[in-house]
């Protein structure tokens, strides 16, 4: 067993290089949870956990629209529309509705730099089905002025492709993180 935000550092200890004094912040968006966790030299310095996740999108989708939860999901992953660009226009709409996630990690994240003294956030990784909302990570790149990408916790793990092709293994990364992590996990870690 272990605690999201760490079992998201071992995945980032084991697939990322860094230095001693990098500060990165690791954030999880699952369905309703969303977890902070800064790290400094591979260490955990600050964390935060907030109530507020990727379902938090689909419920205000389903009451904007007038849906049900499932179909207000469903709509969120395949869009809606008859024709693929009226799907992808629907999908790129998306962020309005994770403003209220993006805010309050903006706010953490400002909270953790003016509380730590913390001149300079190296990187910004998400995970979680929440990294795969359209635009999200350009959002809260452009919010925080720090460099935020999708993390890859498939980076340095040898994979057999015949059980999990590299295109499967980049859809399901995001989401496949805090597993990674935890698979990660030995006797006699802290």
């Amino acid at each position: 067993m272990d605690v999201d935000s760490f079992a998201l550092e071992t995945m980032y200890e084991e697939n990322y290089e860094f230095a001693e004094d990098d500060v990165v912040v690791l954030i999880n968006i699952g369905a309703s949870i969303t977890n902070l966790n800064a790290v400094k030299g591979g260490v955990s310095i600050f964390t935060r956990d907030f109530t507020l996740g990727s379902n938090s999108v689909t419920e205000a989708l389903a009451a904007n629209l007038g849906v049900p939860f499932e179909e207000a999901e469903k709509a969120k992953i395949e869009g809606m529309g008859n024709d693929e660009q009226a799907r992808k226009a629907f999908r790129e709409g998306l962020i309005t509705y994770a403003d209220p996630i993006c805010s309050e990690i903006e706010r953490s994240v400002d909270y953790f730099r003016s509380t730590f003294s913390v001149e300079r956030i190296s990187k910004v990784l998400v995970s979680g089905g929440g990294a795969l909302i359209p635009d999200l990570i350009a959002d809260l790149g452009r919010r925080l002025e720090i460099e935020t990408e999708i993390i890859n916790p498939f980076k340095k793990i040898q994979l057999d492709k015949k059980v999990l092709p590299p295109e499967s293994a980049e859809g399901i990364g995001p989401i496949a993180a805090v597993v990674v992590g935890l698979a990660l996990r030995k006797i006699g870690d802290k």
